[in-house]
């Protein structure tokens, strides 16, 4: 791996490998790491249910999340099993073939997979069928992106390649120097107004342009500071948020930055807050989960804080995920956590099969949808 060690991520939690003594003051869940906070009871303020739940295969040590697209709904696993998914009926179901890594990403058109390989996958979004298939550098970690400009995928090595949406033919590729030490990890890109956009290594969020993935400009989200490599991992490991012409990044040990685009990058505000989950945007706030497990909202338009919910320490919180007046966040067993938006109380609660949920809660209609490290998938109605 040209001499670089990678540190595997799961969740907020880092999992141990062979220089477990030293990551244990890191992971959550380590046997030496503080004990997961226990659950409190509250009075519910929202009304969840389960409008439909299908099983996917199990996603190992990868991370899955599923794909919308208007009332279709596409779920891998790491066993190569991919569907598509409507009102909780599955249209059709195909096996790959394939050893899963990343997955879904999906447009009206394709939905297109990764693998350990760094093979990339792309199938009819009506029917499954095989249309293409590419090759990235070394594994895919993060889903690909599927834009009107092509398939965006972002390999294990951070490579960024975009592909095309026809035939897969390489359009081109982009890649920069990285640190020794970094987590083992990628978000996806993410396509907004003219480029293309990727966190990476060492704090930093490039806007990369659409037409041949020339650097257009640079944000910084986090410095590297420390006496040690380990101290000096800042990495840019969830995908950023976008909203209008603001964009929002997250570093792991870093910052919180926010971004506006429409002057070419410039800096809104920062401050400190590390997280390798995720940030979910609405209107006015912008919620994320930090490192430990808390759940945050920040004013989007100047990041003072408006709340924070701290009773889900050490649980391996999952990024938040926003809509009808909640904040849902998964846990470690399993559980969908959904908080008020306006405080951050807890709303109510729901069990789906007591493992991990790894991946992005995805906004769904009335509610929300969820997949599980178990290969459950729940779309949730809330109200």
């Amino acid at each position: 791996m040209n001499g670089r060690l990678l540190l595997p991520l799961v969740a907020a939690g880092l999992l141990l490998g062979g220089c477990a003594s030293t990551l244990d003051k890191l992971n959550p869940f380590s046997s030496s790491g503080p004990k997961p906070a226990k659950l409190v009871d509250f009075k519910p303020t929202a009304d969840v249910r389960n409008l439909w739940s299908t099983s996917i295969g199990k996603a190992g040590d990868y991370t899955f999340a599923p794909a919308v697209v208007d009332n279709a709904v596409f779920v891998a696993g790491r066993d190569g099993s991919l569907s598509r998914i409507e009102d909780g009926r599955t249209v059709w179901k195909i096996a790959t073939g394939h050893t899963l890594s990343a997955g879904v990403g999906a447009s009206h058109r394709l939905v297109v997979v990764g693998t350990p390989k760094g093979d990339v996958l792309a199938y009819a979004a009506d029917d499954g069928k095989p249309l293409w298939q590419a090759k990235a550098s070394s594994e895919v970690l993060a889903a690909p992106t599927v834009g009107e400009d092509g398939v965006a995928v972002r390999s294990g090595d951070n490579r960024v390649f975009l592909f095309d949406l026809v035939d897969g033919g390489r359009k081109w590729v982009y890649q920069r120097a990285t640190p020794t030490l970094s987590i083992r990890g990628a978000g996806s890109p993410v396509f907004a107004d003219r480029y293309l956009f990727v966190g990476f290594p060492g704090g930093r969020l490039v806007a990369l342009a659409l037409q041949n993935g020339a650097l257009a400009w640079e944000g910084t989200v986090a410095q590297p500071r420390g006496t040690t490599e380990l101290d000096r991992v800042a990495d840019v490991v969830a995908p950023p948020v976008v909203d209008g012409s603001q964009i929002c990044a997250v570093a792991f040990q870093g910052k919180v930055a926010c971004f506006d685009m429409g002057q070419g990058g410039a800096l809104i505000w920062s401050r400190d807050l590390s997280s390798a989950t995720g940030l979910a945007l609405d209107g006015r706030y912008l919620f994320v989960t930090d490192d430990k497990g808390a759940v945050h909202a920040l004013d989007r338009l100047t990041g003072s804080s408006l709340w924070k919910q701290d009773k889900l320490v050490n649980r391996a919180v999952s990024g938040p995920a926003v809509g009808r007046g909640l904040v849902a966040v998964g846990d470690v067993e399993g559980n969908i956590h959904f908080l008020s938006r306006e405080d951050g109380a807890f709303a109510a609660r729901l069990q789906t099969d007591g493992t991990p949920v790894r991946g992005a809660i995805q906004p769904l209609g009335s509610g929300f949808l969820v997949q599980t490290v178990g290969g459950s998938v729940n779309a949730i109605e809330a109200q």
